[in-house]
């Protein structure tokens, strides 16, 4: 069978003027700042004249566990929207910006697929409205303040070894993992051993993703701790006097970025933290902006919902107090396979067996999902290749879970493949059933709280770390740090830190091996396994394929 290419979709679209679409959620275009005709930056101004208007109701969407068969989070979260929008809800979409390291490694675009698209699709993809470059900018001028504090007499007495931020770029190389700086002599400073993360690692990007406003955004950068002193001591981003000139490169990026779907409804896109290795979930205040304009928001959680949604529900709602509905999850009858040990290139053929043997990943994450008190519908986000008695037998599997399934076809067909479970959203939502609580309250302890994780969600039978790392979770929770939340780094592709052991495994080990305080964003960053906040290209990077054809129109990179 022939198909349209996601960016062939893309480019037939009927895109209307951005100040169209922020008036069907009464956006003044005053409050509008345009970048081209098609994406839009919403004041600050607009956004506080808001507060105290009703919030409308939060749908998550999430997934299994990702498998190389795909499948399409963001294509249902998008295909949800403009569903809801076509029963006569005024719906409003939140996903998040898109990294470049992955785009030119091998993850590729990231605003939906088929008919199911946030548009303009290129520009997301690469520099969009340049909040990232912002983010990497603010990130690296600290960097820079710290080492030329240090140069000029180092009056906070800082020890350059526990000098605790290290530099980002918006771009994977595991060459810049480790690096030695300052090299050259003594006109270039103190050398010192430190490393790059990728941008979307930054604290920084969690800041302005957790941030109410940019007096709330100056406070918490100011809040980062960025070194010690040689007694030990915090020194903070603060004295450093650099959080006044961070926020000034922040102003624009903390604006959130209105965009549109293919059927022109409304779409925030607005920050990016990968959800492996940060807390993976669009910025606050345009899920924020978006409740306070429409009766219903689908938001999307990075990965499968043992991380993204976990750190939804974990940090981001319980820092922004929100309270979600309902929660879609995403899965496939091709990652139904794959779970059940069938090779990539064995997926075409039927096999309800392997789909039967593949479930039970799904049937994990449906009842962590439901842990939280939200009420659960499954997707089957449809492939032609689906048999009919495989999607039975998902559908099957899931009522033994206690929820339904339902098979959805916008990738093919928009809004018109998606109506019925936009339907069973809406049910859900309005029936009160959310009853939503975090995993873990503020006061338990650190490694309790990494405990209460890995063995609640991940069906870990205990977690391991070095003494060095509990004795830094006890001298945070010492300084006043223990009520923060936990920000698991782990592998996306398993419940394990094993990144081939998929389904739903039980009773493995969760290696924790080293814990970073995110002061100003407001959360423990606990690095789990072999995961690294600085990606590498694969073997055969997308970048090698990527290039502008004789039209002028970018190749190559979906």
């Amino acid at each position: 069978m022939s198909f349209k290419s996601d960016i062939e979709i893309a480019r037939e679209a009927q895109k209307r003027p951005i100040q169209e679409i922020g008036s069907k959620l009464g956006i003044p275009s005053e409050h509008l700042l345009p970048y081209g005709h098609d994406k839009a930056k919403v004041g600050q101004d607009f956004i506080r004249s808001l507060e105290g208007k009703p919030d409308g109701k939060l749908i998550l969407v999430t997934a299994i566990n990702p498998t190389p068969a795909g499948e399409g989070k963001t294509t249902t979260t998008v295909g949800l929207g403009d569903g809801l929008n076509r029963i006569g809800k005024k719906a409003v979409i939140c996903i998040r910006e898109a990294s470049l390291g992955p785009n030119f490694g091998m993850k590729g675009g990231a605003a939906g697929g088929g008919y199911a698209q946030v548009v303009p699709m290129e520009e997301m993809n690469l520099h969009f409205t340049g909040d990232f470059h912002a983010i990497t900018s603010a990130h690296n001028l600290l960097s820079a303040m710290i080492d030329n504090h240090i140069y000029w007499g180092n009056e906070l007495d800082i020890d350059a070894r526990r000098i605790a931020w290290r530099r980002v770029m918006d771009m994977n190389d595991r060459a810049l993992r480790d690096a030695v700086v300052s090299l050259g002599g003594v006109s270039n400073g103190f050398p010192r051993q430190t490393g790059f993360d990728i941008t979307v690692a930054s604290e920084v990007m969690a800041i302005l993703c957790l941030s109410k406003d940019l007096e709330d955004l100056q406070k918490r950068l100011g809040d980062i701790i960025v070194a010690y002193t040689r007694e030990k001591k915090p020194v903070y981003c603060r004295d450093i006097k650099a959080d006044g000139a961070m926020t000034v490169l922040l102003k624009d990026a903390m604006q959130p970025n209105l965009v549109q779907t293919l059927e022109n409804n409304p779409a925030f896109v607005h920050g990016g933290p990968f959800a492996n290795i940060a807390h993976g979930c669009n910025s606050v205040i345009a899920t924020r902006t978006a409740l306070k304009l429409g009766e219903y928001v689908v938001t999307e959680a990075g990965f499968g919902a043992d991380l993204g949604a976990e750190k939804f529900f974990d940090i981001k709602c319980r820092k922004a107090g929100l309270k979600p509905a309902a929660a879609v999850i995403v899965a496939t009858v091709r990652a139904m396979k794959m779970n059940g040990g069938v090779a990539k290139a064995d997926l075409g053929a039927e096999n309800v067996a392997a789909v039967q043997k593949g479930c039970p990943n799904l049937g994990r994450h449906i009842a962590n999902v439901k842990g939280f008190g939200v009420p659960v519908v499954v997707a089957i986000n449809h492939f032609y290749s689906d048999t009919d008695a495989e999607v039975a037998a998902v559908k099957a599997y899931v009522a033994e879970q206690g929820a339904e399934a339902i098979l959805c076809k916008h990738w093919a067909q928009g809004s018109a493949g998606i109506e019925e479970l936009a339907k069973k959203v809406v049910e859900l939502a309005e029936g009160g059933q959310s009853n939503f609580a975090p995993l873990y309250p503020d006061d338990m302890g650190l490694f309790a709280k990494i405990e209460t994780i890995a063995k609640r969600i991940y069906h870990a039978g205990e977690v391991i770390a070095d003494k060095s790392v509990r004795d830094q979770l006890k001298a945070w929770e010492a300084a006043g740090y223990g009520h923060l939340p936990v920000c698991m780094a782990k592998t996306q592709y398993s419940f394990s830190t094993d990144p081939n052991l998929r389904g739903a495994p039980t009773g493995h080990t969760i290696p924790v091996r080293e814990v970073r305080l995110s002061a100003g964003a407001g959360f423990v960053v606990a690095i789990c396994g072999e995961i690294m906040t600085m990606p590498g290209l694969p073997r055969v990077p997308a970048a090698e394929t990527i290039r502008l054809n004789e039209a002028g129109h970018v190749e190559g990179l979906f």
